[in-house]
């Protein structure tokens, strides 16, 4: 029995693009397969050729581009062959008929990717009108059907929003409403699931795999998370630096990897089996030397002693929305972001604070930096022997506790100025404050480029020249100018690929063990915060629900919350796929969609009628004292 031909095969693909002096290749000599009805996963680190690929596939790639070889379409629905898509005009007949027809594409950040000036519906529509010649009511017909297989209860509704009014999970799904609603043969999938939070990913993963499976498409996944992988592809191909490393099936490149790439890879992700002590292994490992820093530090951290160094309690934030309206009329809406958070973080430690997006992790890390101001409730920052009232604080005290206090951003190349250069950034804290004269400034500003890894060369330079990982540590050394004692930690590796982020994670490690430095490190990676962290604060809806040590809280969990966000993290093992049942994410009965049964609200509910009592948690814990339960 013969097996059926490819329905994509890519031949010796070469993509460069110009730069000053030359020429970058991007792909070099690159050859694999997309087999019908199958999932292949395109993996590796950023800047390994892989966006390049599919945006080439669909004939999208900037105009400057020098592309060679071939790429071979074998389209069922054609016959006759397969079709050379570099060979077609690059903006002729053939190609437009099969991009976005035959051959889909969802987008890595759907927010950008749709137009913020047209609905939802008119740019699924827009795709049925360049390939269809059905009637505008039927378009709407196969529109409302493609959001109800996606998950969408009020399909009609939504063909009537705006991208903006929707959630990112929602976004992405109506992303994959539009690349679906010509039934491609070939779905190209670039990066789903990054910019989501690990529940909402977890159900973007099941889509995908249902409506694969129900179309019987194949599927490109291009994507640098394992854990997707394992769940999701049939077969794999690793990239690094435009070149293929290693390819075959998920089951011989998980368990039976050959490549040292691959296999770096792998090490390079936290895992919850991991022994405590044990480092993360990223492929390439930053030389760093905090000596140079230590100072006083150690002075300081002897004198300071143990204790508690930030005290958090009763704290609560709204925010006020108007309704939507004719000149503004509909009235206004309160919603609660914090709601009466209570917490302490002692000194030394790292305490994890994890949950979805909109839990209100952001708006607390917020109001300890007096970003933004609490509605009621205090917080005392202890240092040097004095307690400092971080709401209220004015003049002098507050000019301590900006310095005590720092942060590290979610994205580094956004919060670092584009018209700055490094030793600008670095520097600026130390200017404001009036530390030292200008040579002075100037020697710890390099002090902190070393302790980085980075040399004298990148003084001079602006972000943009820097790859992701070294804006974030940029971004470190920004906030560790000052000397601060608590640094939090906005999840500062989301945006990061797994090798970056391990490289990264154990810098911080060695930061605080060396500097004696007390972190709040939010995320909503689990696995991260278990790597990272001493104790654990879970958030649902603007609550602390759970709270307790990492060992304790991440693998005997009480609250269903933590436990839905432990289940929904996708691990690069075969042995251990996702349970999507247990997500309450499984198929709509008497309905050919898919969808989760029970959305936030009815969540939020459940929640409450299980284990809550007037928002606080009361079921008891074992080895816990009982403040560590109280939110």
């Amino acid at each position: 029995m013969t097996s059926a031909p490819d329905l994509l095969r890519i031949e010796n693909l070469s993509v460069s693009f110009p730069i000053y002096g030359g020429r970058i290749d991007a792909v070099k000599n690159l050859s694999m397969r997309i087999r019908p009805g199958k999932v292949t996963a395109l993996v590796g680190e950023s800047g390994s050729g892989k966006s390049v690929i599919g945006r080439t596939i669909v004939g999208i790639e900037s105009p400057v581009a020098s592309i060679g070889g071939r790429i071979l379409f074998n389209d069922p629905a054609f016959g006759g062959g397969p079709i050379d898509l570099l060979g077609l005009p690059r903006d002729g007949r053939q190609i437009r008929h099969i991009r976005g027809n035959r051959i889909g594409m969802i987008f890595q950040e759907p927010m950008t990717s749709f137009s913020p000036l047209h609905t939802v519906g008119n740019q699924i529509e827009e795709a049925l009108r360049i390939h269809d010649v059905s009637s505008v009511r039927d378009q709407h017909e196969r529109i409302d059907e493609m959001l109800s297989v996606v998950g969408f209860k009020d399909p009609a509704k939504v063909r009537r929003m705006y991208p903006f009014e929707l959630s990112g999970g929602m976004r992405q799904r109506a992303m994959i409403a539009s690349a679906l609603i010509c039934r491609p043969a070939l779905l190209i999938a670039d990066e789903p699931t990054t910019a989501l939070d690990v529940t909402i990913q977890a159900q973007i993963l099941k889509l995908l795999r249902d409506l694969q499976d129900r179309f019987q498409m194949a599927m490109l996944l291009i994507t640098h998370d394992l854990g997707i992988v394992t769940n999701l592809a049939d077969e794999v191909v690793v990239a690094y630096r435009g070149e293929i490393m290693e390819a075959g099936t998920v089951d011989d490149i998980f368990r039976r990897p050959v490549h040292p790439y691959p296999k770096g890879l792998m090490a390079a992700v936290p895992h919850f089996d991991m022994p405590p002590g044990e480092r993360l292994k990223p492929l390439r490992e930053i030389r760093i030397d905090s000596s140079e820093l230590l100072g006083k530090r150690k002075e300081q951290r002897a004198s300071s002693g143990p204790g508690i160094i930030l005290s958090v309690r009763q704290v609560s934030k709204s925010f006020t929305t108007r309704n939507s309206g004719f000149f503004g009329a509909g009235g206004h809406a309160r919603t609660l972001a914090v709601n009466d958070v209570s917490f302490d973080i002692r000194r030394g430690e790292s305490l994890g604070l994890v949950g979805e997006s909109g839990c209100g992790k952001t708006t607390l890390s917020k109001i300890l930096m007096r970003g933004l101001s609490a509605d009621q409730g205090t917080v005392t920052f202890n240092t040097e022997g004095r307690s400092f009232d971080v709401l209220t604080a004015k003049g002098n005290d507050l000019e301590v506790l900006r310095q005590k206090i720092q942060m590290v951003f979610q994205d580094p190349i956004s919060s670092l100025s584009p018209r700055m250069t490094v030793r600008s950034i670095i520097g600026e804290g130390l200017e404001i404050h009036d530390r030292g004269s200008r040579s002075d400034r100037l020697a710890a500003v390099r002090r902190l480029v070393h302790t980085m890894g980075l040399d004298d060369g990148a003084l001079t330079r602006y972000p943009h020249s820097f790859s992701g990982g070294q804006r974030q540590r940029i971004g470190i050394a920004r906030a560790l100018a000052l000397g601060p004692e608590l640094l939090i930690c906005d999840e500062p590796v989301s945006a990061l690929d797994v090798s970056v982020q391990a490289q990264i994670l154990n810098l911080l490690k060695d930061l605080k063990k060396d500097l004696g430095l007390t972190y709040l490190f939010i995320s909503h990676n689990l696995a991260v915060v278990n790597y990272m962290a001493d104790r654990v604060a879970v958030m649902y809806a603007g609550r602390i629900v759970e709270i307790g040590p990492c060992e304790v809280i991440l693998r005997d969990p009480i609250h269903p919350y933590t436990r839905k966000l432990i289940a929904a993290i996708p691990v690069p093992d075969l042995d251990h796929p996702l349970d999507f049942s247990s997500l309450g994410i499984r198929k709509t009965a008497g309905f050919h969609g898919w969808g989760r049964q029970f959305d936030d609200e009815e969540d939020g509910q459940g929640l409450a009628h299980a284990d809550l009592g007037n928002g606080h948690l009361v079921l008891a814990r074992r080895n816990v004292d009982a403040r560590e339960l109280r939110s």
